[in-house]
């Protein structure tokens, strides 16, 4: 299982959010790139980096940050945020991204997805972020019609590496993760599900590699990182047994 520490970035500066709400925002540091070797220096391989701003703008805001994370990190960086054209998708891939996230495209124009998922094996990831079970897009500003399982089972046939699931109301609040829907999404998907939102301390690790053979590939850890209720070092240690 990975652990995925988490880079946001809101006007070019590390942030957490609360409940997805940009005007509820935590700063952490201003130098983005040098977090990023942080959790590199901690053993992290894997780095999950969102451009906030340009979630809400639909185009990259935060680029000047992400390159300079991407000069700087060592191991693969999975990037989402306002990615919504296959110039931006192409352009990230160019840069040395190793996955896209791709979220509001793939509710409002799935075939979107499925053409970049066939143009890049493996590198798509699709963000199914929930608020009471059906997705949220445009930042999370937006709740859609359509339930987390309906928009996951659009996507098993059609190339895409995994699925990020975020419980919104959990996200950056220390409640701990939901594992059990998350569990519920990877078993009623053929697609490995990676956990975001919520994440408080090592048991949440604990309980997410448990279930590792029911598809959970991966979780997502922010604040609980920055905060330092949860050691890096550990939970990969933790994560690595699974």
């Amino acid at each position: 299982m990975i652990v995925f520490p988490a880079i946001d970035l809101k006007n070019g500066q590390v942030v957490r959010l609360a409940e997805g709400d940009m005007d509820r925002a935590t700063i952490y540091g201003d130098d983005p790139a040098a977090q990023a070797m942080l959790f590199a220096e901690a053993g992290a391989q894997h780095l999950h980096v969102v451009d906030l701003d340009g979630a809400f703008a639909g185009e990259a805001v935060n680029r000047v940050a992400v390159e300079a994370i991407l000069r700087q990190f060592p191991g693969h960086v999975q990037l989402g945020g306002g990615i919504r054209t296959p110039v931006a998708v192409d352009g990230w891939f160019d840069l040395g991204v190793a996955r896209v996230v791709i979220g509001t495209a793939a509710l409002k124009n799935p075939e979107f997805v499925k053409d970049m998922a066939r143009a890049y094996p493996g590198g798509i990831v699709v963000a199914v972020d929930a608020r009471d079970g059906m997705v949220a897009t445009e930042g999370w500003a937006e709740v859609s019609t359509v339930s987390i399982v309906d928009m996951a089972r659009r996507f098993e046939d059609a190339g895409v590496a995994s699925l990020l699931f975020t419980d919104v109301g959990r996200d950056g609040m220390l409640k701990g993760c939901n594992v059990d829907a998350t569990v519920d999404l990877a078993r009623a998907t053929r697609l490995p599900v990676i956990a975001s939102g919520g994440v408080k301390g090592l048991d949440d690790i604990r309980m997410l590699a448990l279930h590792a053979n029911d598809g959970i590939e991966g979780v997502i850890t922010g604040r609980a990182l920055f905060e330092g209720r949860l050691d890096l070092a550990a939970a990969l240690a933790m994560a690595a047994k699974a």
